[in-house]
């Protein structure tokens, strides 16, 4: 089986097969920007290759780490590489429906680069489809379900494109919480957003806003960018 490097943490390679998901910006991002402070238990859904569960365990020493994905070949790869980390006594991954997941104790965070396209033509390769489109996880029963899986002061984070910002929202009043942390990113200095990275909590808060800019206009890394996701390059 052949296996390609994709992403480098300071302590070790991550390596994924080229028959399962592949490491993107969304993933990087919502691993660095997601706050991990004091969270015990924390669940990845649809973890793909395992990366923002590492990312966590990486960021917080004190987390246990559940990774699940319904993808078989996913699941199996995110096993390899926790078994490959540092970190592997702390991180686990199952292969699962987050529908059909049952939590055994609350989470203090919950966090997802969840599918999130959903044109009518689908991609032949079933992996394929259950990545990009919102065929077995919309955002109501993502925001929902973790929802009931939060210990109180608990965290659900994740990230969305910006079109889908208003139906969204609706699914936050549906379920009756609130947004602690909204970031605005854009990928060149300029350009309109094109993601938004959400943190919600179960009791009311105040919205803090935030902007994120990847690139500058010569495509070099902004220092921000560099600043978030330093701990995980071994060259920015």
């Amino acid at each position: 089986m052949s296996r390609r490097k994709i992403f480098r943490f300071k302590q070790f390679d991550l390596l994924n097969d080229k028959t399962a998901m592949k490491v993107g910006t969304d993933g990087v991002l919502l691993g660095a920007w997601c706050d991990v402070s004091g969270a015990k238990r924390v669940l990845d859904v649809g973890t793909g290759c395992g990366l923002i569960a590492l990312m966590v365990a990486q960021r917080n020493a004190d987390a246990a780490v559940t990774a699940i994905d319904i993808d078989q070949d996913a699941a199996d790869e995110a096993k390899i590489n926790i078994a490959n980390s540092p970190w592997s006594d702390r991180v686990e991954a199952q292969c699962v429906d987050f529908n059909d997941f049952a939590a055994q104790e609350p989470y203090d965070l919950i966090v997802s680069n969840p599918p999130f396209f959903t044109e009518n033509v689908m991609a032949p390769d079933r992996s394929r489809n259950l990545a990009r489109h919102s065929v077995s996880l919309t955002m109501e029963q993502l925001i929902g379900r973790s929802k009931s899986m939060l210990a109180d002061g608990g965290t659900l984070a994740f990230i969305s494109p910006v079109e889908q910002e208003m139906s969204i929202r609706r699914c936050i009043v549906k379920a009756s919480m609130s947004i602690k942390r909204l970031a605005r990113v854009q990928s060149v200095e300029g350009s309109a957003p094109k993601r938004l990275l959400w943190e919600l909590v179960k009791s009311p808060a105040e919205t803090v806003d935030e902007q994120i800019t990847i690139r500058l206009a010569d495509a070099s890394y902004t220092q921000q960018y560099i600043y978030l996701t330093r701990e995980f390059y071994l060259k920015m």
